[in-house]
């Protein structure tokens, strides 16, 4: 008598089963880990071109802020709208994009169209062509960061709006992988261009 094979149920089972843990798994590590984002406005030009496409990682901001060690300057981060931008009006759900210029105790000011760091020129600036506006010189209050845009002169960033609460950043960008002929991980630009726009929030893919 041949057996009669028993319906696959307990296999169905197990591969919703495996399907679920994998969903579960990739939805962590989108929440904790790393998250794709991309860019609708030309404040990060040249670095971030419109509607690049990029990888944020949200480990350094977390572990940075538990041993209390400020991100490197050059780190280009994404946080959520800063209290003086929610005062203003802005989108609270909105998230931005810029790059860390000054740390905890570093002074910071606009003379002449460069920007100096402690009374230094910082020389490997992304520009080609002066700023255009002056800013007196500030100094970074402890737990707060200087962010600024990489496109200077079209940017709404810390130097209208003042430091950014290190609670706020989200993650930092790590690698861009698109369009391809740009993919690869996000350097400091050697060289600038100008560009348009201002506030670079910067949308989710989801």
């Amino acid at each position: 008598m041949t057996p009669t094979p028993s319906p696959p149920r307990k296999e169905a089972s197990g591969s919703w089963r495996s399907l679920l843990l994998w969903l579960v798994l990739a939805l962590l590590m989108r929440w904790q880990v790393v998250e794709p984002r991309w860019i609708p406005s030309g404040s990060m030009l040249p670095t971030l071109e419109l509607k690049d496409r990029i990888l944020v990682e949200k480990v350094r901001p977390r572990l940075a802020r538990q041993q209390e060690q400020p991100l490197p300057l050059g780190s280009v981060v994404v946080f959520h709208t800063p209290p003086a931008l929610l005062d203003a009006g802005y989108d609270p759900k909105a998230a931005l994009i810029k790059r860390v210029v000054g740390r905890p105790g570093d002074q910071l000011e606009v003379h002449h169209g460069q920007l100096l760091r402690n009374e230094i020129a910082i020389k490997d600036d992304c520009r080609d062509a002066p700023m255009n506006y002056e800013m007196a010189k500030v100094t970074v209050p402890e737990h707060e960061l200087w962010v600024m845009g990489d496109n200077r002169n079209s940017s709404l960033d810390s130097h209208l709006w003042g430091p950014l609460p290190e609670e706020a950043v989200i993650g930092t960008a790590i690698w861009r992988y698109w369009p391809l002929n740009r993919f690869g991980p996000i350097r400091f630009p050697s060289q600038g261009k100008s560009g348009s726009n201002d506030l670079a929030a910067i949308g989710s893919t989801s």
